[in-house]
């Protein structure tokens, strides 16, 4: 394991024990300052995601949104390459994807000009660590390049900020970060 490698283990590991006690605490259903947040690109294509293990949820701003436009979910189909993103729609069949997320059971391909970010951490820079797999940063660089407008919004409690994140230049920055209470930009 590399220097670098450590040091965002490091930053992990405290990370998630502070996401661990905010969840407990708060409980993971914090989604309507995200919802309001969404109301801003109603009908752009949109991605979230099916929260695992003490991940704040968004699955109320999900379906609001679905409402008024495609909602989609991530996929990983192979390590190494970036996310594909299947329809989801409130009340859809699921399937247990990679890593214990949900899947729907049927893929429809959308590509989402709006995606909002899992996270373990995140920074007043915009900076954001992941697990670890590169899979938003490799998704995020592609939408990017073929629509550089892409929206990346990071969502977590507040207890997961940290003041400096380890970042390398392959590490995707936020555009905006929305927790239970508050919204930053970047």
């Amino acid at each position: 394991m590399s220097a670098m490698e450590e040091i965002k283990a490091g930053a992990r590991r405290a990370a998630f024990a502070r996401r661990k006690v905010a969840h407990a605490a708060l409980g993971p259903d914090r989604a309507e300052l995200l919802g309001q947040v969404l109301e801003a690109h109603r009908g752009r294509p949109l991605a979230g995601y099916m929260p695992i293990r003490t991940e704040i949820s968004p699955l109320a701003a999900m379906e609001k949104a679905a409402r008024h436009g495609p909602v989609g979910v991530p996929v990983i189909e192979c390590p190494g390459l970036p996310l594909r993103f299947s329809r989801w729609m409130p009340g859809c069949a699921l399937r247990e994807g990679p890593f214990g997320a949900m899947v729907p059971v049927a893929d429809d391909w959308i590509v989402p000009e709006v995606v909002i970010v899992p996270l373990v951490a995140f920074d007043r820079q915009g900076g954001r660590l992941g697990y670890g797999g590169g899979f938003y940063d490799r998704t995020l660089q592609l939408l990017r390049g073929a629509r550089p407008e892409t929206l990346a919004i990071g969502f977590a409690y507040n207890a997961q900020e940290a003041d400096r994140l380890p970042l390398e230049p392959t590490d995707e920055p936020l555009d905006m970060v929305v927790t239970e209470d508050r919204v930053l930009t970047f």
